[in-house]
């Protein structure tokens, strides 16, 4: 099994780097006050997924009662009215049902605002855990009737504990100098820590290991000329000149790329502040349409999908 599973914590009391969240969950826990429609908002890798199963354990969900959906797969008014057919039956096992809804941004307008009659009137025995990176996105209506557990991203000390952790466990030999550059190489992701840990821990030398590490950081360089390249300002780059950026990024990290073009996406969107305060060039409406059709495409990460996804995100915003 994969160290970022293995160690996935099982109780709320295992989530590192969360304080402020896990003690008024853990309160609400107490009194017997969980809410039926809980919002987890933030970064990719801080818990958000994790503490919806955790929650499936406390509240006593039957396996055959928890349903996860992606809503980078489905995301249409079909899978809302899926849900409202099983929401009101009994449960199978345990005391409840829940819907573990990840990537909840994706949700059209239409699945949205189908949505707020089960968020108003959920029965007692359903509890909805929307899961998502970009808060922003979801309709006005379904934070007011929402409770939100807002994450952050993990520290560096956070992940130096974590990565000490797991190594001692794993009986791993690294030096304090590769967990200070994996904890960096993260970018504040539990997650990412792990993967990379569980890439370099087999390697022998510290050489061999800061080296690795240095392969997964991101080429930040050439993931700018891939943005440069996908808005296509001057109508000479082809498809062939993305696709050579994309093998020069083989083996990077697809999630930080994904970073820099929607951080590209933003700067062309709203224009780039000078040294002065003033914007360097205003933006015209087709580098804001352009920008904004980047952002959707890019919106969805590529955790499961990695350099496929990547591609294929290229491939739809290039055409």
């Amino acid at each position: 099994m994969e160290l970022y599973k293995l160690y996935r914590p099982k109780t709320l009391k295992g989530v590192i780097g969360q304080d402020g969240a896990i003690a008024s969950l853990q309160k609400l826990v107490d009194h017997n006050k969980i809410p039926h429609t809980l919002l987890l908002t933030g970064p990719s890798g801080c818990g958000k997924t994790t503490i919806g199963r955790i929650l499936k354990e406390i509240l006593q969900c039957g396996d055959h009662d928890f349903t996860e959906i992606n809503c980078a797969d489905f995301k249409g008014i079909d899978m809302v009215r899926d849900i409202r057919r099983y929401a009101n039956l009994s449960p199978m096992a345990g005391k409840c049902r829940i819907w573990l809804i990840d990537e909840a941004h994706k949700l059209t307008g239409d699945a949205q605002n189908a949505f707020l009659k089960l968020l108003e009137d959920t029965p007692g025995h359903v509890y909805f855990m929307l899961a998502t990176t970009d808060p922003q996105k979801l309709i006005k209506t379904i934070h007011t009737r929402s409770t939100e557990v807002k994450l952050n991203a993990l520290s560096e000390d956070d992940l130096v504990r974590l990565l000490r952790r797991v190594t001692e466990r794993e009986q791993m030999t690294l030096t304090e100098g590769v967990i200070q550059e994996i904890a960096e190489a993260a970018e504040g992701s539990a997650r990412k820590a792990l993967v990379i840990l569980e890439q370099v821990g087999s390697l022998e030398t510290e050489i061999e290991q800061i080296q690795a590490i240095q392969t997964t950081s991101l080429n930040k360089a050439d993931a700018f000329r891939l943005a440069q390249a996908l808005f296509n300002w001057d109508r000479k780059t082809t498809w062939a000149d993305v696709a050579k950026i994309l093998r020069l990024l083989a083996n990077d990290d697809p999630e930080g790329i994904r970073y820099v073009v929607l951080g590209y996406a933003r700067s062309c969107m709203v224009g780039k502040d000078a040294k002065d305060g003033k914007p360097e060039r205003v933006p015209s409406e087709s580098a804001g349409i352009k920008a904004f059709k980047i952002i959707e495409i890019f919106g969805r990460n590529f955790y499961d999908s990695k350099s496929a996804g990547l591609a294929a995100a290229c491939w739809e915003a290039f055409h």
